[in-house]
């Protein structure tokens, strides 16, 4: 499934609590790809944050009187190009690109929500030309994609220094450590905690969502989309999570876009009405370019969600 709900070894549970080293948002490990000999650290019980293979009938997928924000656009990020997006690699696909030969390259799926956050790190850092996007179909994956690049045969999954690195939000960490361009994470110690605790989070907005599609949403996720309203407040320098732009918004863009378009279009709720400070945040990311290049096509993400959730009987094994 493409969330790991329900998924043998994907079971939402008790996950540990992330770290920071050194003042430095830095995630105990990352994993690496064990097809390489490398050893694999993975965070037992913590939902995996990326994209396996889709189940069937499942393709993918304001405010006033505050001051203004000083996030990177495409106008003023060194290197920020729109780019040509390479076409969708499937199981017809005999041959992968030249593994290990130089070349970063960051494996993703269009429709993923996990990949997107890397993806959306890339670009706002001014990367395109430095790491290359290949992108794998998750409904009928090259057969090189599991045996020879990634054997957890998820994205996104980042080639970078003869490895193969995985998981979204170490990911996201990996590129704000060992690559150039504005930078996603804070120094002040305080706002690193905060970080902390929302990056925790994720998981838990994440599951009430998928969990009460075939319930009542509107009723049953309430308290999920007014726990971020409560974070937004927190910090008065800025529209985002931590005042400014970070990895925390990353982390939530590609999900809480999503959703809005789902609960409006399926239960024509505002997830927005009652939250001044979300739609603010939401106003403010779709100013960001890194951010709307990623997008999916609208009307294919709302029919997806629509087939996925709302018409296929919905099961956790």
């Amino acid at each position: 499934m493409w969330y790991s709900i329900g998924q043998k070894g994907g079971d939402f549970t008790t996950f540990k609590k992330l770290k920071l080293i050194h003042h430095s948002p830095r995630w105990s490990a990352v994993t690496v790809s064990p097809a390489f000999g490398k050893p694999r650290s993975a965070h037992r019980g913590r939902v995996r944050s990326q994209c396996p293979r889709p189940s069937a009938n499942l393709g993918w997928p304001t405010c006033s009187g505050v001051r203004p924000q000083h996030h990177w656009t495409s106008e003023n990020i060194p290197g920020f190009v729109k780019e040509d997006l390479p076409p969708t690699l499937d199981s017809t696909s005999l041959e992968p690109p030249p593994l290990f030969d130089g070349t970063t390259r960051l494996y993703i799926a269009y429709v993923c929500p996990f990949a997107q956050r890397v993806w959306i790190a890339r670009n706002y850092k001014g990367l395109q030309d430095e790491i290359k996007l290949v992108a794998i179909d998750l409904g009928s994956k090259p057969t090189w994609y599991k045996e020879k690049v990634y054997r957890e045969n998820k994205v996104p999954s980042l080639e970078h220094n003869n490895k193969v690195i995985g998981e979204s939000l170490d990911l996201l960490q990996y590129l704000e450590d060992n690559f150039e361009g504005p930078k996603l994470f804070p120094n002040d110690p305080s706002k690193q905690q905060f970080a902390e605790e929302l990056l925790e989070y994720t998981n838990t907005f994440n599951k009430t969502m998928f969990t009460y599609f075939k319930g009542d949403p509107v009723k049953e996720t309430g308290s999920a989309f007014d726990y971020l309203e409560t974070a937004l407040n927190k910090f008065e320098d800025g529209l985002f999570f931590l005042g400014q732009f970070s990895l925390v918004d990353i982390a939530y863009g590609p999900f809480i876009g999503s959703f809005q378009l789902i609960f409006h279009d399926v239960w024509k709720y505002d997830i927005t009405a009652g939250r001044p400070k979300l739609g603010a945040w939401i106003e403010e990311m779709n100013k960001i370019d890194a951010y709307t290049q990623t997008k999916y096509d609208r009307a294919k993400l709302v029919e997806s969600y629509k087939k996925r959730f709302l018409v296929v009987p919905h099961t956790f094994n």
